[in-house]
């Protein structure tokens, strides 16, 4: 079973197997579950490399969870809620399903009208999340989204931080615009460092390479997740698409310019605060999975982003 082990506490088990960003848009739901549950052993389940970034959160562990594609590694009948904060799919609720637990807050699915509340398009997901366990007596707050100082500092107090990556294609802004806005950045007196992934690590040096940086200017694939979120934390500006670099940026209260595609702000983007979103709604195709940028990214240009920082007061 995965290396858990009951500890004679009542466990609460939290559904949501996905990415960076989709963690981080559940935070106001989760600490909300802390709170209903102080004395409940809180279980995320989510993929491994999500460890650090659970631990930001508080009040949960992670539990392994690559997918949908394999069991929970929890006995059935061991869990007493059970939080489906995944979906609304027949995969996610069939994992919820499996465990058996005394409690399910979930959305209402199927036949199953009352057991929870419709699923509502074109809503933010902060709100999506919070209003389930609104629904379900539990209170909680879309803007409560904070995360706990991380526990090493930043490798550069201070940096504007350029998050070249994108977990699709549809979300990659050019590298050649990434270049010149990092170039003219510099020029302005900004200290610009390139971040992404291991598998972005190439993107992030043809970036750097593009706008006159030195190799250790790239970040991307050199840093665990803790670090990213200090860096992060203590970052003058971060620029990035709709990525989990936005998502810590609004999380910690650093300015932002974030650059949106096939997603939408009103969907997901940033709390009110010191940032700023561009994107081209009317050219939008909307394919988050696509291979190429969205028309509605390609739309943001150079100009755009400068201007954004320049609103941030930062230019």
């Amino acid at each position: 079973m995965g290396g858990f082990r009951e500890d004679g506490r009542p466990v609460l088990l939290v559904l949501r197997a996905l990415q960076l960003g989709d963690l981080l848009v559940a935070v106001p739901a989760l600490h909300a579950l802390s709170r209903a549950y102080p004395n409940h052993r809180r279980l995320y389940a989510a993929p491994s490399w999500l460890g650090e970034a659970v631990e930001l959160v508080g009040g949960f562990e992670l539990l392994t969870a690559e997918g949908l594609n394999e069991p929970l590694a929890l006995k059935p009948g061991s869990v007493d809620v059970a939080v489906n904060l995944h979906g609304r799919g027949p995969e996610s609720q069939s994992r919820i399903e499996a465990l058996l637990a005394t409690r399910v807050i979930a959305h209402e699915a199927g036949a199953g009208a009352g057991s929870g509340p419709a699923w509502v398009e074109g809503i933010h997901q902060r709100e999506r999340w919070t209003r389930l366990l609104q629904w379900h007596g539990i209170d909680a707050d879309a803007e409560d989204l904070r995360l706990a100082a991380p526990a090493v500092p930043t490798p550069q107090p201070g940096a504007t931080v350029v998050h070249v990556g994108a977990a699709y294609g549809s979300r990659l802004w050019p590298a050649g615009r990434f270049a010149e806005v990092a170039g003219l950045l510099r020029d302005a007196g900004h200290s610009v460092l390139f971040t992404g992934s291991a598998a972005e690590r190439g993107r992030a040096s043809e970036v750097a390479s593009g706008a006159g940086f030195r190799a250790d200017a790239v970040l991307a694939g050199r840093q665990p997740l803790g670090e990213f979120a200090a860096l992060i934390a203590g970052a003058r500006l971060v620029i990035s698409a709709d990525t989990g670099a936005a998502h810590l940026a609004s999380a910690y209260g650093r300015p932002s310019v974030v650059l949106f595609g096939p997603a939408t702000p009103a969907e997901w983007g940033p709390p009110p605060g010191p940032h700023i979103t561009l994107t081209k709604a009317e050219l939008r195709r909307g394919d988050p999975f696509a291979g190429d940028p969205d028309p509605a990214l390609l739309g943001v240009s150079v100009h755009d982003v400068l201007e954004a920082v320049r609103g941030l007061g930062l230019l």
